[in-house]
């Protein structure tokens, strides 16, 4: 089994019924769910004229290879709408692989960790929330420092329990 997680997010629509719908095809088609973070509602990054996004972090144990996880992935936000428009532009769904093990892939389709990680704390706070001591296996940083040391100012706010 190998450990993948995940930051699924949307600013579409309803918001939490997506997230939850990538949740259960995520179950069906990548692995198990072991650990889930709060839902954040947050600002959203690199084009600001749009709603906000509600994002989470997921843990999961898979059978997959990191391709396939990729594959899966393209295919959930393709069944649920998905249309690539513009770059950081809204969306229905957005799911991305933050980190699959300590695994380190670099090609032009697939950046193993996330390359950006760092630069967004609306990954890095429900993250650090799951993986405060994980170590970034690039930066050698666990996730708590690079959350303290990054430098984005734009608002991640927890939602309450009850709304998730």
């Amino acid at each position: 089994m190998n450990d993948v997680i995940l930051l699924i997010g949307g600013n579409q629509g309803n918001r939490l019924l997506y997230l939850n719908e990538a949740i259960q095809e995520i179950k069906k088609r990548i692995g198990v769910i072991e650990l889930r973070s709060h839902i954040y509602e947050t600002a959203p990054w690199g084009i600001q004229e749009q709603p906000p996004f509600y994002n989470q972090v997921l843990g999961v144990q898979t059978n997959l290879s990191p391709k396939e996880v990729m594959s899966e992935i393209l295919s959930i936000e393709e069944q649920m709408g998905r249309k690539r428009m513009e770059k950081n532009g809204p969306r229905i769904i957005d799911i991305d692989i933050l980190y699959f093990g300590d695994t380190i892939i670099q090609e032009e389709q697939l950046e193993i960790p996330h390359p950006r990680i760092a630069e967004r704390r609306f990954v890095l706070t429900p993250l650090a929330e799951l993986y405060p001591e994980w170590i970034d296996p690039i930066r050698n940083l666990t996730i708590k420092e690079m959350l303290d040391q990054c430098k984005d100012s734009l608002s991640v706010d927890k939602l309450p329990p009850d709304c998730a």
